[in-house]
């Protein structure tokens, strides 16, 4: 299990994080040992203990892991939204997680499409960025590639990561659109 401060990990996206805690780069080398899939939760906001975590994350497998100065950078491509069914440990964390399927998200995911593609129009570099980072063929990449890179809160970006598919969807669009008024206003 590896904890993120201030960060989540969504389905189908990546993240590159610098691990320095020495319980979590204990935890990475068990995870490279074990098929390289680590659960990625976030840190509760004002967490007081290392277990003061999320229940909600993402299993993701580690790509790529360097050695850097005073730890290791990790690249971790997020596969399945999962929930921690138990945590065990004191410095080293190892999780029992459920799986959470995706779901459908129904005609939800044209929406939030549609108000990516409004917003990106008007990002040119992001949505460069975006297509570098897309793995997948399907719409629900682009909404949670969204959601992993817009700049929203880390509340509201374990929010969407915590709501099924239809609602992570109409969430993001409202978002999203939201964002695209607000910038336009100044």
């Amino acid at each position: 299990m590896l904890p993120l401060r201030n960060q989540s990990l969504f389905p189908e996206a990546s993240l590159a994080v610098v691990i320095t805690a020495p319980g979590a780069l204990r935890g990475l080398e068990m995870a490279r040992r074990t098929g390289s899939r680590v659960l990625v939760l976030a840190q509760r906001e004002h967490a007081t203990s290392p277990h003061d975590l999320h229940e909600m994350g993402t299993v993701a497998r580690v790509a790529e892991d360097t050695v850097v100065e005073g730890g290791r950078r990790v690249e971790l491509d997020g596969a399945m939204r999962a929930r921690a069914v138990s945590l065990v440990g004191t410095d080293v964390l190892v999780a029992e997680v459920a799986l959470l399927e995706e779901g459908d998200a129904g005609d939800d995911w044209g929406a939030a499409v549609e108000a990516l593609a409004r917003y990106l129009h008007a990002h040119a570099e992001l949505r460069s960025f975006l297509d570098q980072q897309r793995r997948s063929p399907e719409p629900m990449s682009w909404v949670n590639l969204a959601c992993q890179h817009l700049p929203i809160t880390a509340t509201a970006r374990q929010k969407l990561l915590e709501s099924p598919a239809p609602e992570r969807c109409v969430k993001i669009s409202r978002g999203l659109d939201a964002l695209l008024r607000k910038e336009q206003a100044t």
